[in-house]
């Protein structure tokens, strides 16, 4: 990889599940070759939410597996984002719809669902989605920490394979 290469994952109001995903990508690329070479952000489809910091309870879980959110602050997506990112990530349908609709032709491409990189995709899961735990309970966070640890994993592997693909080849 020459350049970083750019992530956003997005969801609705960019406090529980996008910011996240963020703080744990940023924690498992710490000391791998992708390190100093991702960029990462998280933004939201509505603006309900803006300036604000991620929601305690997704601090809180978050916190319980090492992983740092209280400098995140919601922020809304913006049309230049699609042009900026190499990756958009779409926490649920819904978000992957919404971003689908404002984003130039030229650069839905870049959108998708988040979990379409995660390795257990099917277990106890009938849809790619990143259920939205704000009304819910700690379970519920627990639950959204699980299936972005696994997203984020795959999502991992998939940077570091296209990197392996992409190195010069060493002339024997």
């Amino acid at each position: 990889m020459k350049k970083p290469v750019r992530i956003l994952f997005v969801c609705l109001g960019n406090i529980c599940r996008s910011p996240t995903a963020e703080g744990v990508l940023r924690k498992m690329i710490v000391g791998t070759p992708l390190e100093n070479k991702v960029e990462i952000d998280s933004a939201a489809t509505h603006d309900y939410q803006v300036g604000a910091a991620p929601d305690a309870r997704s601090i809180d879980h978050a916190a319980r597996r090492g992983v740092d959110l209280t400098s995140i602050r919601a922020r809304q997506v913006v049309t230049n984002d699609f042009r900026q990112y190499d990756y958009v990530l779409a926490m649920d349908e819904n978000n992957l719809a919404h971003l689908q609709a404002m984003s130039p032709d030229r650069h839905t491409n870049k959108i998708e669902l988040f979990l379409n990189y995660a390795s257990n995709k099917t277990q106890n899961q009938t849809r790619l989605e990143v259920p939205d735990p704000y009304m819910g309970n700690a379970k519920d966070f627990e639950r959204v920490l699980d299936l972005v640890e696994d997203g984020c994993a795959g999502l991992v592997q998939h940077l570091l394979d296209a990197t392996v693909k992409s190195a010069p080849k060493v002339k024997a």
